[in-house]
């Protein structure tokens, strides 16, 4: 069964807004990754490096509170655009039912494929404008 989480994007204050909420909340981030960890095929610029790539801070039981900052070539992120729905799945049949079903009507803005990082990812803004993500990642199965 999928698992919904919220997934929060910065204009370059990712790393002090999970900082503030990690003392709030407690804990300890499961994950933290820095753009410049992104294979070379990704071009950011070098002032971009120590961007969070990737956030998450698990919250109570069993939620997580995702992030990451926004990379300048997609321009200045604004109210509307800062948050995703993430939907993290328990198969890549799953991921693909969701993806399809989510995003009829709507504007897909990465295809559901293998992302480096391992997982099987995709976006897309609903037919209502509201923007998702979904993701498999059989490491975390």
């Amino acid at each position: 069964m999928a698992v919904v989480n919220p997934y929060l994007n910065f204009n370059g204050q990712c790393e002090a807004a999970f900082n503030f909420y990690k003392s709030v909340f407690g804990g300890e981030f499961m994950m933290i990754s820095r753009f410049k960890e992104v294979p070379p095929e990704y071009t950011l610029p070098a002032s971009e490096a120590e961007s969070i790539m990737h956030v998450a801070l698990p919250i109570g039981k069993g939620s997580v509170l995702m992030g990451s900052d926004i990379p300048e070539s997609y321009g200045k992120g604004t109210p509307g655009t800062l948050y995703n729905i993430a939907i993290n799945t328990d198969s890549e049949q799953e991921a693909t039912d969701l993806f399809n079903g989510l995003s009829a009507g709507g504007k897909i803005t990465m295809p559901l494929a293998k992302a480096f990082w391992g997982a099987y990812f995709g976006m897309f803004v609903d037919k209502f404008d509201v923007q998702w993500m979904v993701s498999y990642d059989e490491n975390n199965h």
